[in-house]
């Protein structure tokens, strides 16, 4: 799997790769999630054309998965992260996260944030093997409890929701050693 940044003709296939990812919420009884139409064409060009939207493609360049993100409060915000179910555990996922990391480090950003279904397996139990760890309510800065207020008025909240962030490790950046540090 190859990652590159989303083009206009992706867009489309971008929609099919998100209804065809929803349909696995059917199993779990969460039929608006599963039903729930994509991203718009118009939303998915703005990220694209902010330079905040990427693919994971097949050796056809044929976009598999897809990632779109926002600058939160010093986090690189994982708006959605989507995984057509025929490439799925093929590491599509994990490595659309970790191309973000490395766009995060070059912003200057600290962490990756998302919000997500707490009790759905391919949710909150895979966004912590990944290294995520979820928040609490003390935790949440005012840009994620901006965007869990917008996704209550979405009705996302009939499921329970977490917010979750993984640190960037920025390697390079290493604090010098002070006089106390050297006394320990």
């Amino acid at each position: 799997m190859r990652i590159r940044t989303a083009r206009r003709t992706d867009l489309p296939l971008l929609q099919d790769i998100e209804r065809a990812a929803g349909e696995p919420f059917h199993t779990l009884d969460m039929s608006t999630i599963a039903d729930d139409d994509p991203p718009p064409l118009d939303l998915l060009d703005e990220y694209r054309r902010a330079g905040r939207a990427w693919v994971a493609v097949d050796a056809d360049d044929r976009p598999a998965g897809y990632l779109i993100a926002d600058p939160v409060d010093g986090a690189a915000h994982i708006e959605q992260v989507s995984v057509h179910p025929s490439a799925a555990r093929r590491g599509v996922g994990s490595t659309l996260i970790d191309h973000l990391a490395g766009w995060a480090t070059e912003q200057g950003l600290d962490a990756l944030t998302l919000t997500t279904f707490s009790h759905v397996p391919w949710n909150a139990p895979y966004y912590a093997r990944l290294g995520f760890r979820t928040l609490d309510e003390a935790e949440l800065t005012d840009g994620l409890r901006k965007i869990r207020a917008q996704e209550a008025e979405h009705g996302l909240d009939h499921w329970p929701r977490v917010c979750m962030r993984r640190e960037i490790p920025h390697t390079g950046h290493l604090r010098q050693p002070t006089g106390a540090d050297r006394q320990q």
